[in-house]
């Protein structure tokens, strides 16, 4: 068994995986000890990386249409690549290049991104080319480049072991970074008078750690910050001698957060001002102060002013530059950072150039050896699909990314993908909302195969090791974009061979690496060779044998003086606020064991065990003003669309906000997903939308009739496939895979009519539960019940309940343990929600690694053993750690007399 280092395609922790295979096959993954992302350690997601190589999901040969009327057909490269560039060519004659745009990824690999920026900028001539990471980090970007001068987050990982204070905000970092909070975990073990603040509208698992939680109005950070800054200079914890000698305009903010009061702040954030004082007090006592944050910040109207009003603080304090200090921006993707740094966004060019500024043009132009860039603004995310909506852009190429289901306004973007002239989708997963608007499909590679570095948080650059080849025609995404960009060179009169040299990786690296040259992330002192050893951090000049763990440690900043820029603005509300037909605040987030669409994470039964269906979490008040039951199904609308999904009643929001995970598109649920529900609207200065926050309405939906049916599989996703198209023909459905050492597919619906007998007779034949087929059979059309079972050796392996499906839930136990049935036999369709006596239902899987179940862990703690005992016994938490937080609260909830400090370390 041979084993090949490549980094983890989740998060922007950047992780080391080891990948075991065979040269054809990859059978494994592991940790990469010797990674300093992670040393080893690997999350829930990264873990079952293996598991996601289903052969039944991939794209293996192009696919083309020549009208939008029919379906796709199979095609050469040749003639598929020949009829996209004819139909670019031609439209960039008839309507100029702006008439085109590329939308790609963070999950595109830095050479992947460069050549397609150089396809776009530097070949056709337009600056259409932007990215999903609008989405994620563009306000991050924003924040850095008004305070501090650059896109060059200043700390490092190992700042974490070093700081006296960690205020983590905008961040539930146990689920969207859980390698990261794993390390902050050990921080907080190793020293307890390590304080840590979370300040966040949800009580989520990262505020469990917390010695002090903020649960502010979604969309106050800046009042936060603002008031907390108001504090530090009361109370004299601010640092003058810093801020004479390294910044500007301190007294404009200084005068502005005046007026930031704690009694102020807190009508505006919802936290008692004493609690602000404490937070105050504890981050200007502290010798070293760490902030990190991620998305609660960045997805809003303000983002900009978020970020920078919180670097504020840090230059005010003079905590930056040193040690266990600055603020940290988490980011979302793999390898967002790699593309912003070859310039791969519609206001970006090479090397952290900035697109409006003319010499930074001609240097970009110099190197690509073309007459000019273009100065025109291209059109970011949002601006893009509107562009396209209008008919102002008319071909679309979308690399690697998911935008009908990932995008604001869902309404909008799927109108423009049936608008646009010709949509091309490069992509590795046939399973993602997008593909069925492609008019031309691109087999892509993904995890495993592909070849080229990425960038994470820290600035760290990692070599990606290809193990074994896609399967069947599928190509590196930069080879695609060099292939194009060839032939529509021809079609357009110019030197593809001059712009497009390349046959390996190496070269596109080798180049981009030149672009760095003198600027702030240069990075010529780096090789292939030298990453593909050991990962390195930029900067890294020609010469140096290291990069730089740390930034701005002389506080001198990459502005044109040389010093940070404090940032003055004010606090300003959310794009929507609640109004009487929209009264509650939606916000969003992630879930510990899935990743953004889902199309990779998705193919992994074992991850939904933790969160198994979409959710709307509601506080207990919301739920009884709207006869709301948990359970139930509510129709949650906006000013632009609405969706029908399940509700629970939640102890981590607030009355009067609501949540739902951002994941859930129509590959798992009926309607359009929840960016239905979300704005576009977005900041000025950084153009991300407000993803996070929306005014909404929640009404019960009454729904007469619902269904539970179930089957063990060997591969869910080809019943997935088989499946889906039911969920658009009931009032709400959702299909998820379930299970671990045994697979099943479970579709969940509710109707508000009985359905036509035909109806469940197609899904009866798919699931091979015709009456012939099974061993129990249930019918009363009096009840308006139907109900069917079909067992194998005395297990049940699949079953169907209509118009009344209480017992769904422990009948799924027994088809994913593939426990025999025989002591429940006579209670197999009794209409009741609980197992039958001497039956435990075992409810939600806590601990993904080792499949244990909330009842059992409960069990194990009113038993009287202590937290570390459980852990012990049961295994759960030794894996990868990810479901830590989570036992903690449980054991604090259920057996608080007997609850342990210790803890078994994570594997």
């Amino acid at each position: 068994m041979a084993e090949t280092k490549t980094t983890c395609p989740y998060c922007g922790v950047g992780c080391g995986v080891i990948v075991q295979h065979d040269g054809a096959t990859i059978s494994g993954v592991r940790g990469d000890p010797d990674h300093p992302a992670n040393f080893g350690k690997l999350c829930s997601k990264g873990s079952t990386l293996h598991l996601t190589l289903n052969p039944a999901a991939r794209i293996v040969q192009p696919e083309m249409r020549t009208a939008k009327n029919v379906a796709r057909h199979a095609a050469s490269w040749e003639d598929a690549l020949e009829h996209v560039a004819d139909k670019f060519a031609q439209t960039i004659r008839d309507h100029g290049p702006d008439s085109v745009g590329f939308y790609v990824s963070g999950q595109l690999l830095t050479e992947d991104y460069y050549v397609f920026n150089k396809l776009a900028k530097g070949l056709i001539g337009t600056n259409n080319i932007d990215t999903n990471s609008r989405l994620c980090m563009s306000s991050a970007v924003a924040g850095y480049k008004v305070t501090l001068g650059a896109d060059a987050p200043p700390c490092s990982y190992e700042d974490i072991d070093h700081a006296d204070c960690i205020f983590i905000v905008g961040s539930n970092a146990a689920f969207a970074h859980p390698i990261l909070f794993r390390r902050i975990e050990a921080a907080k073990e190793k020293n307890p008078q390590l304080k840590i603040i979370v300040a966040d509208p949800r009580r989520t698992d990262t505020s469990e750690i917390a010695d002090l939680f903020l649960q502010i109005t979604p969309g106050s950070d800046v009042a936060l910050f603002h008031g907390l800054l108001h504090l530090l200079v009361e109370n004299g914890h601010i640092d003058r001698d810093y801020i004479a000698a390294h910044t500007d305009n301190f007294a404009a903010i200084e005068q502005t957060v005046a007026g930031y009061s704690p009694d102020k702040v807190s009508s505006w954030c919802g936290v008692p001002a004493e609690m602000l004082r404490e937070a105050a007090s504890i981050l200007g006592f502290a010798p070293c102060v760490l902030s990190l944050y991620c998305q609660g910040l960045n997805q809003s109207v303000h983002g900009t002013d978020k970020n920078a009003a919180l670097i504020n603080l840090h230059l005010a304090m003079g905590k930056i530059g040193k040690p266990g200090c600055g603020p940290f921006s988490l980011t979302g993707q793999p390898n967002a950072m790699g593309g912003r740094e070859v310039g791969g966004m519609a206001n970006l060019l090479s090397a952290h150039r900035d697109l409006a500024n003319t010499e930074h043009r001609a240097e970009v132009a110099a190197l690509w050896g073309v007459d000019h860039v273009p100065e025109k603004p291209g059109k970011t995310a949002v601006e893009m699909f509107d562009a396209v909506a209008k008919g102002e852009i008319k071909c679309l190429w979308i690399a690697c990314t998911n935008p009908a289901q990932s995008m604001p306004d869902q309404n909008l973007v799927r109108a423009a993908l049936e608008t646009a002239e010709l949509v091309v989708v490069q992509e590795c997963f046939a399973n993602t909302d997008t593909v069925v608007y492609a008019d031309v499909l691109l087999p892509t590679t993904t995890w495993g195969e592909k070849d080229g570095t990425v960038t994470n948080s820290e600035r760290r650059i990692s070599r990606v090791l290809p193990a074994i080849a896609g399967p069947g025609e599928a190509r590196h995404d930069w080879r695609i974009a060099i292939d194009f960009a060839r032939v529509l060179a021809g079609k357009l009169g110019k030197d593809a061979a001059r712009l497009f040299p390349y046959e390996t990786a190496e070269q596109i690296w080798n180049e981009h690496r030149e672009s760095t040259r003198g600027r702030d992330l240069d990075i010529t002192g780096m090789s292939y060779a030298m990453i593909e050893a050991a990962p390195k951090q930029w900067p890294m000049t020609e010469g140096a044998t290291s990069g730089k763990a740390s930034l701005y440690e002389d506080g001198i900043f990459p502005t044109a003086n040389g010093r940070a820029r404090f940032h003055d603005c004010v606090f300003r509300e959310t794009a929507e606020t609640p109004v009487d037909l929209f009264p509650l605040r939606l916000t969003t987030g992630r879930l510990r064991d899935q990743w953004h669409g889902m199309s990779r994470t998705g193919l992994v039964a074992q991850l939904f065990s933790h969160a198994p269906e979409p959710m709307l979490g509601l506080h207990a008040d919301d739920m009884a003003a709207r006869g709301l039951a948990d359970g139930d199904v509510a129709r949650v609308s906006t000013r632009r669309g609405a969706m029908n999904v399940r509700v629970a009643t939640s102890a981590e929001v607030k009355a009067g906000v609501v949540y739902l995970p951002m994941h859930w598109g129509s590959q798992f649920m009926s309607g359009s997903g929840i960016n239905v529900l979300t704005t576009g609207v977005f900041d000025p200065v950084s153009k991300q939308p407000e993803l996070k926050h929306s005014a909404v309405q929640v009404a019960r939906v009454n729904m007469v009739w619902q269904m539970t049916a179930m089957c063990a599989v060997s591969d869910p996703q080809e019943l997935m496939f088989r499946l889906s198209p039911f969920l658009k023909r009931f009032d709400y459905a959702s299909l998820t895979p379930a299970g671990s050492a045994q697979a099943a597919v479970i579709l969940r619906a509710f109707h508000s009519l009985v359905p036509e007998s035909s109806l469940i007779d197609e899904l009866d034949a798919i699931l091979n539960l015709g009456s012939d087929n099974c061993d129990v059979v249930l019918d009363d059309a009096a009840a308006g019940v139907s109900k069917r079972a079909r067992l194998q050796d005395e297990k049940l392996v699949a079953f169907r309940l209509a118009g009344e499906a209480m017992a769904g839930e422990w009948l799924k136990d027994f088809v994913i343990s593939g426990a025999g049935v025989s002591a429940v036999w006579p209670w197999l369709f009794a209409p009741s929600a609980k197992p039958p006596a001497g039956q435990v239902s075992r409810g939600r899987i806590v601990c993904s690694c080792h499949d244990v179940a909330e009842s059992a862990i409960v069990a194990c703690l009113r038993e009287g053993n202590a937290l570390a005992m459980v852990q012990q016994k049961l295994k759960c938490g030794t894996g990868c750690g990810s479901c830590v937080p989570e036992l903690r609260r449980m054991a604090r909830d259920v057996a608080p007399a007997v609850v342990s400090t210790e803890l078994l370390a994570a594997e």
